[in-house]
Formats: structure tokens, C-alpha cells, sequence
């Protein structure tokens, strides 16, 4: 049943508050509402779960809501339910009388919104409970996924395709803040659309102001730019390592700063994203593990100390600044040491072939399995005991096994999440006598003892959401409280942890018999170098608008520049001059001088930061160590 504008109007004034829609999300809400299956463009920020939960409330039945992050389902979970709507998810560490009763929630109608992973898409439980929910419509976020050439493919979005089958009349609304047009025509084509129906918003963000800086000391940049441009910020990097240390620096050097990677506890990752989104932090130093799906409207900066090895990734992390609509920077960092490290990328990312034979024989030596064994086994594994045994450098050999698993010998599952669980040490009657917990400590308990059955027989998987639902307290919270009676011998607490496992999908082969389609390894390598190829055009090129370039990249054709980036404000050839001057003459005396002098040079930092490129480049003066002189100084 088609409906007209005002009822969606209606909807959203009643539990969004707003009068109108914005850019295209009116054009998507009633095209999804009419039945024809709709693939919305939005960068970040531009409103893509409207799109979907408007409609969902018109319609009648149940929204399947596909979506990759765990945090990002909970988020929107709680927001919506704060607003009275009926939303649920079903993820990793939810016991199976749980998965049962939500599943069951939606077929009888007390759910609206079903939040699922696409894994969960392969379960023949979540299968047998989707034939008899009432679909309004399915919902794919972060579409690009589903493409094989997109810069974040992940195999589990390929079953998107088979829930088709199930549900063959139900249209399907496909969102991406981040798509080529070579993605945007594979992920309609995957999805199986009816008919081309495309709405895009432009990438455009006049209020972000995108800047290239070339320095080659990132960390006094860094420092530098984050003393000059105040409010909430990101610096982006490549490794956890480096992630500790940027934070440390920044702590060091009286910024307020936490850092965020996937190797941390959750708790720990709930705590420091609580305490940047309440502004307690000013800083959060991550890796790419950190972003998507977070909701805080007022970053004034996000800056990139690593060079991301995509635009794609570069533009969505960059979006997350100025979601307010108030003027932010977004600051790529970049020195010839970025051009080195991503080229070997692509050597990390795709090895020889006889390197990945080989990684695959270590690995069933590892198992020991015999050639024509192993077909349907699943093992723990361990990948730096892995390396370590048998001399492998761990990014190469991930990436092997990330390349087997395409080819389909192996499953690698690097994000196995096993779940949290307890067991009670103390009998029953030693429990009930106890005297001398903290009131938390009993609130949670009693939680227990309420919701969960078994608990002195066995180890029993729980839900610290639940719990936190039933006591008041915050999922965290409930992780410090089960700590604290495992450490008093009450119960033993086993928290959840990520396990990579392999799974053999085929009998041992001989490695001389593998088989690399192209599609799995020559075409992906091309795509992948495509990919830094343009990150490197667009860090290195000089006088085009980097807004145009990025919007041209996403096939969006701009003829006005931004007027704001770098590249805009492009300096002249007597501004360069008079910089280098000033800076011989601070040099003149023969010795050699703190970079951070150079600060006091009286014109602007891009026009100081050129020249003495141009000086560093001719060998004028030389900078080692954080200083800098000319040639005889050192």
C-alpha cells in the first residue's frame, strides 16, 4: 500500500521532532515505501537511519535491519527504544533462549526494527524464525560491503542474496556513505534489483575544510595543529602500538587524550568512548576499528597521522568531523615515508603465490593434517604462536589466509567473539548467608539468580546488558561488579574474548594443486593498487581543489572549488620567497635551531611549511632529529 508524504511527515515530526526531511531522504523513504527496491548515497552525517526507521514505522511488519558493527546495532537499539519505538538486535554472545525470544518478539509483533549481523544470515535458527515474521522490507547498511572491488568486502554480506529467495516480493533499501560508481552498480547488481533506482545526496561538506599537510615531523605537526584548533578531535593511525604512543605524547604534552583499537577490553573501549563523547576526553587517538556509527555531532578535527590506504576510508573517517554543520578541519598528514609504506602495502596484501602455498602447508603441519584430511574441522588459532613457529611476518601471513579463504580452502574468522559466562563457586546456602558485599555487588546476584538457571551446576552465558537492564546499572559496571566476586571467589567470571579460528571448507589439498582465480587474487591486486594509487594522487597533487578531487573520485562533478582547503589558498611564488628568506636569515648564525623556532617566523604556517620543503628538498638546509640548520651546522 502506497502512502502518501504526510503520513511520513507525521512520523517524523512525532518521534524525531523535525518538520522536513533533508538533501534526498524523502525521495528514499517513499521510493522504499512504494516497493521498489532503493539504493540510497549519503555521506556521513547526512541522516541514512531516517531513511530506513521512517518507513519502518509506516509499514506494516517487521524491518530487517542488516548492519556490520555489534556497537552500531546497540546504539541504534537504545536510541530508538528511547523513543518509544519497538527495535531489537540479535548479535554474538546472546544465549539461545535470547536469540529465541526476540525472534519470537518479531513474529508476533512486538518488534518493528530487527537488528542482524549478516553472519547471522547463515544460522538455520534465525532462518527457520524469518518464514513466519511479517517483513515489511530488508535494510543493507554499509552496502559497499557486498562488493567484492569495494575497499571493505566482507564475505557474509554475499547471503544478503539468499534471503531474497526467502522473501522474494519484499524490496530491499541498500545505504552507503562511501561508493565508486563501479561499487554503486555491483552492490544493485549483488542485491538483485528489480530496476536501476539510485538517489544520491553530494559528498559535498562546505563546512569541512580538507587539508593536505607535508611535514616530515608528524608528531610537532600534530602537536602544533591540535594547539591551534580547539573542541572534541581524532587522529587516526595505522597500528595499536602507535595508537598508545601518539596518546601518550599528546597526554605529555598537556592535551587531553585516550586511544581506542579492537585489541582492547570492551569495557575499556565503552569507558574511553563514554568519556570523548561527554567531552571528559578531549582527544581520542584510534585506529580505524573506531567510528562508524558514532554519533557525536561536534568534532572540530579529525586528523590523519597515517596515510589510510583508500579514499573511500579516508573520506568516511574524515566525514566525522563537523557533523553539526559548523566549520571543522579535516588534516591528512603525509611525508614521502606515506608513499614507501603504502606502496608495500600492496605486497603485504597480496604475497607471491608460492607464499601462500607455503602458509598453507604450515598450517596443517600446525594442525596436523594429513593431505585428504581435515574437511569440516574447526581450529583455535593462534596466529603469532603460528609465525613464530614457523618464521612468518604476521601481516603476510594474515593476508595468505585472507586469500584462502576467497579461493575457498579455508575459513578464516579473525573476529570469532566467544561470550561471557559465570559459574557459581559457592553453593546455594553459602550464597544466601554471605554478608559483606557492596549493594551493586548483590543487585547483580540477585539479576542472576532471576533471569538465568544452572548457575552452581555449570558455566552459564549471560548478557551484561540484561543484567545492567534488571539492576540500573551500565553494561561496564555490571564487568567490574563480576570481576570484583570473581576475585572474592563468589563465582568464576570468564569474560569474552575474540578467537580467531580456521575452518577447513574443503579436504587438505596438495599446495602444488591450489588454484588463485583471478577474480581472488590478479583482479583484487589491481583494485587494491587502483585504490593507492589515487590516495597518493590526492596527498601529492598541488593546486587542484581537494574537495573536487574527492567528490570526483566518488564521480560527482564539481566545476566551483571549495575556496577553503589548502590547495585553494595555494601560496604564491613571492610568498614562498619571502618565507625562505626569513628563514636563512633565523639560520644565519651556523647553528642549529628547535624546528618549533621556526613557529615565530611572521607569516602563516602553510607558506613557512613550503618553503622550508622547498629548502629541505634542495638541500639548502638540513633538519635531523627536530632541528634544523644549514649544511655546516651539522
Amino acid at each position: 500500500m502506497e502512502r502518501d508524504s504526510n503520513t511520513y511527515l507525521s512520523i517524523l515530526k512525532r518521534y524525531w521532532g523535525y518538520d522536513s526531511f533533508r538533501g534526498v531522504q524523502q525521495e528514499i523513504v517513499e521510493s522504499i515505501g512504494s516497493g521498489h527496491d532503493t539504493l540510497g548515497l549519503m555521506p556521513t552525517g547526512g541522516g541514512k537511519s531516517v531513511t530506513f526507521q521512517v518507513p519502518a514505522l509506516a509499514m506494516e511488519g517487521v524491518c530487517i535491519v542488516i548492519t556490520p558493527l555489534i556497537a552500531l546495532m546497540k546504539d541504534q537499539v537504545l536510541n530508538l527504544r528511547r523513543r518509544g519505538i519497538k527495535a531489537t538486535a540479535i548479535y554474538s554472545g546472546l544465549s539461545r533462549d535470547e536469540v529465541i525470544v526476540r525472534l519470537e518478539n518479531a513474529i508476533f509483533g512486538g518488534v518493528k526494527l530487527l537488528y542482524v549481523s549478516p553472519e547471522r544470515l547463515e544460522s538455520e535458527l534465525f532462518l527457520a524464525k524469518l518464514r513466519h515474521i511479517n517483513v515489511s522490507f530488508i535494510t543493507v547498511d554499509e552496502a559497499h560491503c557486498i562488493c567484492q572491488w569495494g575497499y571493505d568486502f566482507r564475505p557474509a554480506y554475499l547471503n544478503i542474496a539468499n534471503i531474497r529467495k526467502l522473501l522474494p516480493h519484499k524490496p530491499v533499501l541498500a545505504l552507503t556513505a562511501t561508493a565508486t560508481p563501479q561499487v554503486v552498480d555491483d552492490i544493485q547488481k549483488q542485491l538483485q534489483f528489480a530496476a536501476p533506482r539510485v538517489f544520491r545526496m553530494s559528498f559535498e561538506r562546505k563546512n569541512l575544510t580538507y587539508i593536505v599537510r607535508q611535514t616530515e615531523d608528524k608528531r610537532r605537526e600534530l602537536l602544533h595543529i591540535l594547539s591551534r584548533v580547539g573542541g572534541s578531535a581524532i587522529v587516526y593511525v595505522r597500528s595499536r602500538q602507535h595508537c598508545k604512543e601518539i596518546a601518550e605524547l599528546l597526554n605529555d604534552n598537556g592535551q587531553s587524550a585516550t586511544f581506542y583499537h579492537a585489541g582492547l577490553e570492551n569495557k575499556d573501549k565503552d569507558e574511553r568512548q563514554q568519556a570523548w563523547r561527554d567531552d571528559k576526553t578531549r582527544i581520542m587517538v584510534a585506529t580505524n576499528a573506531f567510528g562508524m556509527g558514532i554519533d557525536k555531532p561536534d568534532v572540530r578535527i579529525v586528523i590523519h597521522a597515517d596515510c589510510p590506504d583508500s579514499i573511500e576510508a579516508y573520506f568516511q573517517e574524515a566525514g566525522r568531523a563537523g557533523r553539526d554543520g559548523q566549520r571543522a578541519y579535516a588534516v591528512l598528514l603525509y611525508n614521502k615515508g606515506d608513499n614507501v609504506k603504502l606502496n608495500k602495502r600492496i605486497a603485504d596484501n597480496y604475497p607471491e603465490k608460492d607464499y601462500i602455498r607455503k602458509v598453507y602447508n604450515s598450517l596443517a603441519y600446525f594442525f596436523q593434517l594429513a593431505v585428504g584430511s581435515g574437511y569440516n574441522k574447526t581450529f583455535e588459532f593462534n596466529l603469532v604462536r603460528f609465525c613464530q613457529v614457523y618464521h612468518f611476518f604476521p601481516i603476510q601471513a594474515e593476508a595468505a589466509l585472507r586469500l584462502l579463504t576467497r579461493a575457498g580452502y579455508i575459513e578464516y574468522m579473525e573476529e570469532e567473539e566467544s561470550t561471557d559466562r559465570v559459574h557459581f563457586t559457592l553453593g546455594r546456602d553459602e550464597l544466601y548467608r554471605l554478608e559483606g558485599n557492596r549493594p551493586e555487588e548483590d543487585k547483580v546476584i540477585v539479576a542472576m539468580l532471576r533471569i538465568y538457571g544452572g548457575l552452581f551446576v555449570d558455566y552459564v552465558i549471560i548478557n551484561l546488558d540484561l543484567i545492567g537492564e534488571h539492576t540500573g546499572l551500565k553494561r561496564h559496571e555490571v564487568y567490574i561488579v563480576l570481576k570484583s566476586l570473581n576475585d572474592k571467589h563468589i563465582l568464576h567470571f570468564i569474560p569474552s574474548r575474540r578467537t580467531p579460528h580456521i575452518h577447513y571448507t574443503q579436504r587438505r589439498e596438495d599446495s602444488a594443486h591450489l588454484h588463485f582465480p583471478r577474480a581472488v587474487y590478479e583482479d583484487r591486486k589491481r583494485q587494491y593498487t587502483k585504490r593507492i594509487q589515487a590516495i597518493l594522487a590526492y596527498a601529492e597533487k598541488e593546486g587542484i581543489c581537494r574537495s573536487r578531487l574527492l567528490l570526483a573520485y566518488f564521480g560527482e562533478r564539481s566545476t566551483k572549488d571549495c575556496g577553503q582547503c589548502d590547495a585553494c589558498k595555494a601560496i604564491g611564488k613571492q610568498e614562498r620567497k619571502d618565507a625562505r628568506q626569513k628563514i636563512m636569515e633565523l639560520l644565519a648564525d651556523g647553528k642549529q635551531h628547535d624546528i618549533s623556532e621556526l613557529w615565530s617566523v611572521s607569516m602563516p604556517s602553510p607558506i613557512v611549511d613550503k618553503a622550508l620543503a622547498e629548502l629541505l628538498d634542495e638541500e639548502d638546509l638540513y633538519y635531523i632529529e627536530g632541528r634544523i640548520g644549514l649544511p655546516k651546522a651539522f
